[in-house]
């Protein structure tokens, strides 16, 4: 049998027989790049030496380790195993084979000259690497990289298989074990090639990739470089140079030149690492004109797989040769670089990230803040002119512009002396009613209005709709959502006002010693959250009473239940019928409760568009997990009664009337203000409709790439696209390679993802006495904490330690996992899902009466809300402490943070 495949003799199909690293590296040999000559033990070699030595089945049986396995287990496993081959002897067939190609290769390479002082070729044993390749490796979906083994410096027929009896062995050690555990790879199925490949007496060496695997962007380069081999660079065992290239020029955008003080160089049979020479250490591993040579090689490289690559090179003698080339794994989508200044687009006036603006944590869609900006400008207007009289604000006074695409609301300091100066009128005019603000406003006119107007606009498809009109009545709908917003603004200060003044008069006058908190009674009260709650819990016990459905809707994943939702084919194992019934009661919970907003920005979906995300919480109640909410509720409304029975009675008559009175006042706005803000959301379904309705127009006409690329275009666009009849069914625009705003839409998502990653200041212009006059009155923190300890706002009492889940959306919602903190700048009602999953909530954004407040007491969970860091200070996976008395957040520091290339030297 023939064990041994050249270089030449592989190409990228050759997966299962090389392995991923081999058949890679036979992919560049065959295509002309510079390539170390080498060759690669194919896959039956290792089938072959564990059956001939009766291993195979002892292998699996060590390596069948439960799913909730320790690093003790896989470690143990690992050793009985190791010690397995190391018992075992290489079939002499295996053998002949790898010592001949070893020859072969030796003489290639004296012949080439590169043993200066042998007497023949066949004085010279080749310096080879012996690396692992294993079948599930370099692959686009996971890289492996590190998980196996590989020696360097190997010389002589013996040391090869010695090198490649251990490499074999490296297949179940247990960092690769666990990786294709949590990767979901059959351990039965995976074999190991060995790859045996020259070594290059490497001057310089490193790791480039084709795309920054930082930002994501595609038009960057990134190299890092050090002197000597290129060992420890992969393994981060060594500080590197690191040079950043504009992909299409070769350019140098970026360069950050090391303090280089260590350097791996041969050493006998291996390696060993030495000092830099003093004169090297600080001089640039690579020149300008040396990296371009490089990056050109590498986008061939990368243009030639046809996907980003991790390319591992070495320099010699002023050439360079690649060592190897994956894909790069879990490449973020492109990002620039975070904003680290606020300039600000009018003079003369100050900027508040608060009110609406609490709902719009991320930087707006380009669309979504063109068509904002007005909405709100429009319903301030209106509630000024009656609230202050029509001569207060005046145009210019009051705007929401974005800074670094972030929305503040801007008040104007001429404006804002005069609104100001109507103080007063305004606290009458709201006191009043006047305005239709305040409870009975809501009740009465802003939600039958707000209703009203979105009945009126779903009463014709979209698809029947001109492209005028439906801009149109995306206008008027986002116009009635900011109306209905200012409305129920109005409501907060009613609710604050009256829960500050019961819990100010309960905490002097009524409480002693051994009293419950005053939030005890002001919880066990419905409202449009809770409802929702509730009843998604009702579909969960409806589902576990049918078995088949239970086990479908909790093993399957989440996105998998979502796709069988939208075609109406059942998983396997669930009768037809029953899954269209779960649908259609489904289907009323999203009717009536699915235009919760999870962020006002309408380029986010809500659960009617897309209910992956309640899913999760869906699939928790199933299993059985969490608390019934009838339940809660109900032990909830039952102690406050009875402590209300008990404080009442031992009262005097005065003290007990103005107990109940504002006991009755607090208890009654707070769920009015649940109800009121859960419905903000009531045109978002429709809106959505209506924009993707375009945006298909607009992708067929060739305008944009796809319909969702609509949220990404400017409103003058959009208005300029209809105008021309683009947004026609049967427009199209010819004579173009790409739809002509692909690339705008495509630059504004990369600056989008990167102002993400910027912690928007509460205040602008940032000064110290601005953030003394108005620091108290914001949403959130100074962002200027630093230390273990996080400071907030208690939002609702206790503490917990557990680990800490960051979600920025929707998106992160199914890596929520039971038992830990849910991390996030802001919540709002379409979060409340999530809540019952939770050990305990700390946001960026809120304070004790916002919503996150107000669900977190109904579960019983500590909340500390508006830290104003916490999302920037906290990972996934950290222990976070949670004290929702002192309104703080300890975050243990974590030992290590794992690099991109932490632990590639072994592989």
């Amino acid at each position: 049998m023939t064990y041994i495949k050249d270089f030449d003799q592989l190409g990228r199909s050759d997966v299962d027989e090389a392995g991923g690293k081999g058949a890679n590296l036979g992919e560049l040999a065959r295509a002309g790049f510079p390539v170390p000559s080498g060759f690669v033990l194919t896959t039956p070699a290792y089938q072959d030496f564990v059956n001939a030595n009766g291993i195979a089945g002892r292998i699996l049986e060590f390596a069948a380790l439960p799913a909730d396995a320790s690093n003790d287990d896989y470690e143990a496993a690992a050793r009985q195993i190791r010690s397995l081959f190391a018992e075992s002897t290489m079939p002499e067939e295996i053998g002949a084979e790898l010592r001949a190609a070893y020859g072969r290769l030796s003489h290639q390479a004296a012949d080439l000259g590169e043993e200066d002082g042998a007497e023949s070729s066949g004085d010279y044993a080749a310096r080879v690497a012996v690396r692992s390749s294993a079948t599930a490796e370099d692959l686009a979906s996971a890289s492996f990289a590190g998980q196996q083994d590989t020696y360097l410096n190997v010389t002589g027929p013996d040391a090869v298989a010695a090198a490649v009896i251990d490499c074999w062995a490296s297949l179940w050690n247990a960092r690769a074990m666990a990786y294709r555990v949590r990767n979901g790879f059959d351990p039965s199925t995976v074999r190991l090639a060995v790859v045996i490949q020259e070594m290059v007496d490497a001057g310089a060496a490193g790791v480039l990739f084709t795309a920054n695997p930082a930002t994501g962007r595609r038009d960057e380069v990134v190299i890092s470089a050090a002197w000597g081999l290129g060992e420890s660079v992969v393994s981060g065992a060594v500080t590197t140079d690191d040079v950043i290239l504009d992909a299409a020029t070769g350019r140098v955008a970026q360069r950050r030149t090391a303090d280089k003080d260590v350097m791996t160089v041969y050493d006998g049979t291996g390696t060993r690492e030495q000092p830099v020479p003093e004169e090297k250490r600080r001089e640039p591993v690579l020149g300008d004109d040396a990296a371009a040579a490089l990056a050109r090689q590498g986008t061939a490289i990368a243009q030639h797989f046809g996907v980003p690559q991790d390319i591992e090179w070495a320099q010699a003698a002023g050439d360079f040769f690649i060592l190897q080339a994956r894909p790069i794994t879990a490449l973020p989508e492109p990002s620039a670089d975070a904003p680290t200044e606020w300039p600000l687009p009018y003079p003369n006036g100050m900027y508040f990230r608060a009110s609406i603006v609490e709902q719009l944590p991320d930087p707006l869609s380009p669309l979504f803040a063109d068509l904002i900006d007005g909405a709100v400008v429009r319903s301030l207007n209106a509630l000024f002119n009656e609230a202050f009289g029509k001569s207060v604000v005046r145009p210019g006074d009051v705007s929401l512009p974005t800074v670094n695409g972030y929305a503040y609301y801007y008040y104007n300091n001429a404006g804002m002396r005069r609104v100001m100066g109507k103080s007063l009128t305004a606290m009458r005019a709201l006191a009043q009613g006047k305005a239709n603000m305040g409870i009975k406003g809501w009740r009465d006119h802003s939600h039958p209005k707000y209703r009203g107007l979105v009945k009126y606009w779903a009463a014709k498809p979209p698809s029947d709709r001109p492209a005028p009109e439906l801009l149109e009545g995306i206008s008027a709908l986002l116009d009635a959502g900011a109306a209905y917003y200012t409305a129920v603004q109005s409501i907060i200060p009613i609710a604050a006002t009256s829960e500050i003044m019961f819990r100010s008069y309960y905490d002097k006058l009524v409480r002693r010693p051994g009293d419950p908190s005053a939030e005890v009674f002001l919880i066990g009260y419905d409202s449009e959250p809770i409802r929702a709650e509730k009843s998604l819990y009702d579909l969960a016990v409806w589902t576990r009473e049918r078995p088949p459905l239970a086990s479908a809707i909790t093993e399957g994943s989440a996105a998998g239940i979502a796709e069988a939702l939208r075609s109406g084919t059942p998983p396997a194992g669930v009768d037809q019928g029953q899954w269209d019934e779960w649908r259609s009661r489904l289907q009323r919970h999203l009717d009536r409760y699915g235009h919760a907003v999870y962020n006002l920005d309408f380029v986010n979906p809500v659960p009617a568009d897309d209910p992956s995300a309640l899913l999760e919480t869906l699939r928790y109640f199933v299993r059985g997990q969490g608390k019934d909410p009838h339940e809660r509720q109900q032990r909830s409304a039952d102690r406050r009664e009875e402590q209300c029975r008990l404080i009442s009675a031992r009262l005097g008559p005065r003290r007990r009337a103005v107990f109940r009175r504002l006991l009755r006042w607090a208890q009654k706005a707070a769920p009015v203000r649940e109800d009121a803000l859960a419905d903000v959301g009531l045109a978002w379904p429709l809106m959505r409709r209506m924009l993707l309705e375009l945006g298909e127009r607009l992708t067929a006409s060739g305008v944009i790439a796809a319909p969702s690329d609509i949220f990404w275009l400017r409103l003058d666009e959009l208005r300029n696209a209809i105008d021309f009849g683009l947004a026609t069914p049967g427009a199209a625009i010819t004579g173009t390679d790409r739809p002509v705003r692909a690339e705008a839409v495509e630059q504004r998502k990369m600056l989008w993802r990167g102002q993400r990653k910027a912690a928007a200041p509460q205040l602008l212009p940032e000064s110290r006495w601005m953030e003394r006059a108005f620091g108290s009155m914001m949403p959130a923190r100074t962002q200027q904490q630093a230390g273990d300890v996080i400071t907030g706002v208690g939002a609702s009492s206790g503490h917990v330690t557990a680990p800490a889940r960051l979600l920025h959306g929707p998106d992160d919602f199914a890596s929520m996992q039971p038992g830990e903190v849910l991390v996030a700048r802001m919540t709002t009602p379409a979060w409340t899902p999530l809540f019952a999953m939770a050990a305990g909530v700390v946001t960026d954004v809120g304070g004790p009466l916002s919503h996150s407040s107000i669900v977190a007491r109904e579960y019983g969970i500590p909340a500390v809300l508006g830290t104003g860091v916490a999302t920037q200070r906290v990972s996934s996976g950290q222990q976070v402490k949670v004290d929702g008395d002192a309104g703080t957040v300890t975050a243990r520091r974590l030992n290590g943070q794992l690099g991109s290339r932490t632990g590639r030297s072994q592989g």
